[in-house]
This record gives C-alpha cells, sequence and structure tokens, in this order.
C-alpha cells in the first residue's frame, strides 16, 4: 500500500469515493452471496434459490438447498438490522452430512472475497507510541481487535456532534452519507479508546498533530493466522478455558506499561474472537460440547458482541457459525438451565442428500479424483456402474418409510424423476408430514449412511483382496462393503434392520442397470436402450396419427435435432413392451400411452434431451421385450452367455466383451463380472 494511502484523512476519501467499503460482517457476506447470479428451482415440489456462489470451485457444495436458503435469510435479516444480528447460526444433523465442509467453503470464498481489493478490510494502528508516557518500548500498537479506521473516524471527538461535524466538512460526507456510516457505529476497544485519550492529552486535543498517530493497514488474510475466518475447535474439559477464546492478562506487556489500568495489558489476540472482529467469521465446531462457562462465555459474544473481561469491553463485528451433532444438542437442551443460549442460536437442521443424482457428485468425492491403484502399484479400475450403485444404495437409507410412497417411487420423485402415477406432490405430502415429528432424526433426510460412512466402504472395498487381484473396482462389492459398515457402525438395531433392507433394493436397481448395459453391450452400441425407448414412445405418438398410411410409416421432426425423420410402427413391438408391463385390457393400455404422451408433452418443451430412460419399468419392459425375444437360436440371452459350449455362443461373447472393453468403459476384470452377474438369477426384483 502507498504511504499517501495509509493515512485517516486518504481511507476517508476513499469510502467516499467508493474505492473502499465500510460495511458489517453479515453485510459483506450478503454482498458476497446475491451480487452472483440466483436460480430459481424446484426441490421436492416447492421452488426454493439457488445461489451461483455455493456451486463453484472443483470442491464445492452439493444439494443443501433448504439449509443454504435459511443460511443466506438469516445473513440478509442480520445485514438489514434485524434480529438475527443478536443470534448465531448453528447446523445441527447427523455426523457426516456436510456441515463443518459448508462452513469451511463459506470461509474459503469470504477470504477470496475480501482479497479482491475492493472489498478489502483495514484497520489502524498507532505509531509513535515511545512519544507517550508509560508505554516502556513499545513503538507500535495495533488495533487488538482489528477496528475498521471508520470506528476510529466516528470517534475522533468525545462529542459525537463534533465528530459528525468533522467528517462533513473535513471528509466531504453530506448528512445522508453520515446517517448511514453511523448504521454501524459502535464505540473503540477499551484499549484504543485508552491510547486514543492519552494521545489526546498529549497533542493538546490537536486534531491533526493526533492523526499523525494513526497509520492505516489492511488486516491480514493469511488463513493459518485464523484473522477474518477462524475456527475454535470444542476441546475436553480440562484444556479448554475462556482465555482460548477472548485473551488474558499478557506478563509481556506489563513489562512495559506502567499504568495497570491500561486495557492494553490484556492480549486479547491470544483468543480467537479478536482475530475475527474485524467484520470476519467466527467457526465454532461442536460448540455444545464445550463445558458451561464456555458456553456461558458464547451467551455474552453472540448476545452482546463484546469481548470483556475484568469490566473492560472490546466491540466486535463478528458472524458467528457453530456445528453441533444432534446428540449433542439433544444432551444440551435436556439441561433446561441452558435455554438461554438456545434461544440466542438460529438452529438449521441439515439433513443429508437424498437426491441420488447429486449424490453422483458426492460420491465422486468419496471416491477420490486421484488415479488410484492396487496395493502392487497397478492401476485400479473403476468400473462404469460403481458410482451409480454406490449412489443409490446410499440415497436409500436416508429416506424414511412411508405408506404412500414405495421407497424406490420416494428416491425417484427426490431427484425430479417420474414415478408411475405418484406425483412430486404426494412427496411434497409425505415430507410435511415427516417434518411435523418433534424427534429431528424421524424427519425427512434427517437418517442414514453419511458421507463418511460411505467413505469407509469404499475404503474397504479398496483394500479387499478381490480389488486387488483384479485391479477393479467392481460395482457390485460396494454392496458387500456397505453391509460391512452398516453391520460395524449403526448401533441401533432398527436402523440396521432398515439399512440392510435398503440395501436389498439398490442392489435390484443395480441388477436392472444392468441388464440396460448387457442390452447395450449386445447391440454394440452405447446408447441402444435408449433409442427403443424412444421409439416405443414415438410409436405410441405416432400410432393415432391421420397421416400414418398402410405401410405404417409416419413422418415426425426429432425434437433433439430439429430433423424429420421416419419410423416404421410395429405394433407388435408395442404390445409384447406392454405385456411386460402387466397392461392386459385396451383400456388399461390406452392410459398408459395417454400418461407418457402427457410426460412427453411437458418434458420435451423444458428439455428437449429427454429421453425416458429415468422410467424404469419402461426400460426394463423394452430391455426384456429386446433381450428375451431377440435373440435367434439361443433361448435368451443369458442362456447363450451362460452356455459358451458351442462356437457360436463363443463368439457372442467375446464380441459382447469387445464392445464393454472398446465403447462402455469397462476392463476385463469388471466386464467378465458383470456378463457372470448378468448369468445368475440374483437380485431380480
Amino acid at each position: 500500500m502507498n504511504d499517501n494511502r495509509k493515512r485517516l484523512q486518504d481511507h476517508l476519501g476513499a469510502v467516499k469515493e467508493g474505492n473502499r467499503r465500510f460495511e458489517n460482517a453479515f453485510q459483506g457476506v450478503t454482498r458476497m452471496i446475491l451480487e452472483r447470479p440466483i436460480e430459481k428451482v424446484v426441490v421436492n415440489g416447492k421452488t426454493t434459490y439457488d445461489f451461483a456462489i455455493f456451486r463453484q470451485g472443483k470442491k464445492h457444495i452439493i444439494g443443501m438447498y433448504d439449509e443454504l436458503n435459511s443460511f443466506v435469510s438469516y445473513v440478509k435479516d442480520a445485514a438489514e438490522g434485524g434480529s438475527s444480528k443478536e443470534m448465531a447460526f448453528v447446523l445441527v444433523g447427523e455426523p457426516g452430512n456436510g456441515k463443518t465442509f459448508f462452513v469451511d467453503f463459506l470461509c474459503m470464498k469470504y477470504r477470496d472475497f475480501l482479497s479482491q481489493e475492493k472489498n478489502r478490510k483495514y484497520t489502524f494502528r498507532f505509531i509513535n507510541i515511545d512519544k507517550l508516557e508509560g508505554y516502556g518500548r513499545l513503538k507500535v500498537i495495533e488495533s487488538q481487535t482489528y477496528e475498521d479506521p471508520m470506528i476510529l473516524a466516528m470517534n475522533l471527538f468525545e462529542d459525537p456532534d463534533e465528530t459528525k461535524k468533522y467528517l462533513g466538512e473535513k471528509a466531504g460526507f453530506d448528512d445522508e452519507e453520515i446517517a448511514r456510516l453511523y448504521e454501524n457505529y459502535r464505540p473503540l476497544g477499551a484499549c484504543s479508546g485508552y491510547i486514543w485519550n492519552d494521545i489526546r492529552a498529549q497533542t493538546g486535543g490537536d486534531i491533526d498533530d493526533m492523526l499523525k498517530f494513526v497509520e492505516i493497514v489492511p488486516v491480514p488474510l493469511t488463513e493459518s493466522l485464523g484473522t477474518i475466518t477462524g475456527k475454535y475447535p470444542a476441546k475436553d474439559k480440562i484444556t479448554s478455558s475462556a482465555v482460548d477464546l477472548l485473551g488474558e492478562e499478557s506478563i509481556q506487556r506489563l513489562l512495559h506499561i506502567t499504568d495497570t489500568n491500561n486495557p492494553y495489558r490484556f492480549d486479547l489476540r491470544r483468543g480467537a474472537l479478536a482475530r475475527v472482529a474485524g467484520g470476519g467469521i467466527h467457526f465454532s465446531d461442536e460448540i455444545y460440547k464445550n463445558k458451561k462457562d464456555l458456553v456461558q462465555v458464547y451467551l455474552g459474544v453472540i448476545q452482546n458482541r463484546t469481548i470483556e473481561i475484568d469490566g473492560y469491553k472490546w466491540p466486535i463485528d463478528s458472524l458467528i457459525i457453530a456445528t453441533s451433532n444432534n446428540n449433542e444438542f439433544y444432551r444440551f437442551l435436556a439441561e433446561k438451565e441452558e435455554a438461554p443460549i438456545v434461544d440466542r442460536c438460529r438452529i438449521c437442521y441439515v439433513s443429508h442428500n437424498t437426491n441420488y443424482k447429486l449424490q453422483k457428485d458426492l460420491t465422486a468425492y468419496a471416491i477420490g479424483s486421484e488415479a488410484r491403484t492396487t496395493l502392487t502399484k497397478e492401476k485400479l479400475h473403476q468400473d462404469p456402474n460403481l458410482n451409480y450403485a454406490a449412489s443409490v444404495a446410499v440415497v436409500l437409507t436416508r429416506l424414511p418409510r412411508s405408506e404412500k410412497l414405495t421407497p424406490i417411487e420416494t428416491m425417484k420423485l427426490a431427484a425430479g424423476e417420474v414415478a408411475g402415477e405418484k406425483s412430486i406432490k404426494t412427496l411434497a405430502e409425505v415430507i410435511d408430514t415427516l417434518n411435523q415429528d418433534p424427534e429431528i432424526t424421524n424427519r425427512f433426510g434427517q437418517k442414514g449412511l453419511g458421507q463418511r460412512n460411505l467413505g469407509r466402504a469404499l475404503q474397504l472395498l479398496i483394500e479387499s483382496s478381490e480389488t486387488n487381484e483384479g485391479e477393479c473396482m467392481f460395482a457390485y462389492d460396494i454392496f458387500k462393503a456397505l453391509e460391512r459398515v452398516v453391520l460395524d457402525y449403526v448401533s441401533e438395531a432398527n436402523d440396521r434392520i432398515k439399512y440392510l433392507e435398503d440395501l436389498k433394493t439398490a442392489k435390484g436397481l443395480y441388477r436392472e442397470r444392468i441388464m440396460t448395459e448387457m442390452f447395450n453391450a449386445y447391440m454394440d452400441e452405447p446408447f441402444a436402450i435408449r433409442k427403443d425407448v424412444m421409439n416405443y414412445v414415438n410409436m405410441i405418438i405416432g400410432i393415432d396419427a391421420e397421416s400414418l398410411g398402410p405401410d405404417k410409416m409416419w413422418k415426425y421432426k426429432d425434437p433433439q435435432t430439429g430433423e424429420l425423420k421416419a419410423l416404421k410402427i410395429d405394433e407388435r413391438f408395442i404390445k409384447s413392451v406392454e405385456e411386460r408391463l402387466q397392461l392386459k385390457t385396451e383400456e388399461q393400455r390406452e392410459t398408459f400411452r395417454t400418461s407418457i404422451r402427457k410426460i412427453y408433452g411437458q418434458k420435451i418443451s423444458v428439455d428437449p434431451n429427454y429421453d425416458f430412460m429415468d422410467n424404469l419399468e419402461l426400460v426394463k419392459a423394452v430391455t426384456d421385450v429386446r433381450l428375451k425375444s431377440d435373440i435367434a437360436g439361443a433361448g435368451s440371452l443369458i442362456g447363450a452367455l451362460a452356455n459358451r459350449t458351442n462356437e457360436e455362443n463363443q463368439k457372442l461373447y467375446d464380441r459382447m466383451i469387445e464392445t464393454m472393453l472398446d465403447k462402455l468403459g469397462y476392463c476385463r476384470t469388471c466386464a467378465q463380472k458383470t456378463i457372470e452377474y448378468f448369468c445368475t438369477q440374483e437380485d431380480e426384483q
């Protein structure tokens, strides 16, 4: 920073021109979030907002729509002077659902935001202190709580009216601007106020001489110093003390300071709060694990936003965010005398991610982006179905049972997909009913296998001898690993039973995905089944067309490419698919066709690439028809692959393996294991 910008007068000019900012922590965080794009999204049948800032970067936040909306409305309310500014924001939830990740991500974004020149935070320090009496060899004293230079500017004179007059005449602020500045007014901290009075006495109250003792400096943004964003993890009962938060008397300073009343004898930077007191974020990890006297300290800090030691006060400007797991929170609530602290907290219950499509990104985080190797340093391949199998399995454990919806219907609706006759409205009703339960863990998405459990399962998968021998993370093995995790880490019997049931359901879904993969491999084309599903959909749309001739050829415009296409309507194929769907009567068939046409009309207008692949019943029916009836010579593909005694079947097997290796992303191990699994009758639903 240039020397000519180190004077308070220059800083006032920069704020007046808008080159520097004077805002509190809430206003800064709110501006950071709302300056980026905001989108409207529908989650579980309700419209909510999605904030672009949380979706940027290599490892960003996934899901958490309700929690992010709660947080943004909390900081916005506090920034506008609402009751939230006297509260802390506490994230409560099961372990491994992203609470700490969210706070760390927010802190990282806030530091990036403040590192931009126009957003940078400044503070002041007193120089030439050795010219004052009673400070020994101390030459420079920095504001201990990183007070903004504008706080000093609003406390220049003992008379507030005189200060306002000075700001108007010397700095050029008009009455409206001064009124806006004073919305964030707070007195100087005890030591800054004390030293400023000493300077006043030394200079005889001449403001120009007084300001020669002041120098403006930027607040350091180094993460490891704990400035601007600081974390205080809960420690055990013996080693933790209020000193860790507030600071303590410094023996070193007492060697220099002669006046024992001088509050600068307290070293506030020894505590975690002073370092984030200049518009920073204080993160208290597992706040309710702290012993009572520390929680009482938090109560004072949250409510009054001051650090108080021996009657001395230092006003602070911090956004206080905390986390807690359910068990600690319940234990804390049970102690009725601790009610005031909970009263001062905005509690946000964090649920697990329940959207299996979004879970794919979270699973990718757990698998890791680095190239994996076996214990013998060979390259470790990842089965193309591994992510799907793991994501579906963990999401199913997080979905509560309901009489209105089956687990698969709930899973599909939560991911915004079609679930037969059931609508998103049904899911919204189920969620509303569950969320009325006073027992938090019974609410939607509050219980289940978290991200850490998924990480453990993947570790078990990678360390197993099968994985190392085959040099491949085979998808079906993740179910065994997850079962192990459930048995080892889930202590409640009822939860264990439910999770093991959910894993069975997940295996059934994996089975259906394998059927599709096998058909694609058989057809020697990655998207063969998708093409057939869309053919069925287009056939039932074209079957009633007026332009349909006796040759049953129908011309239509492809919404994806805009090209005109011709399609021969094969009534036998349509009928076979509908028989597989258990549609026996003409009426049932017509009702189903109408529902498909309706979905087509709704989806294609929004997403021209919509392909009905989320309609599992339809995909399964089309796959069955093609797999079990289209293979001449062998009773079925399963028979042909299982019985490779004749040359023709061996050729088919080799060709399919080749397709899986070249076009579908398999390696030899998982290709063979997948075909082997396909040939068994396991997990058929």
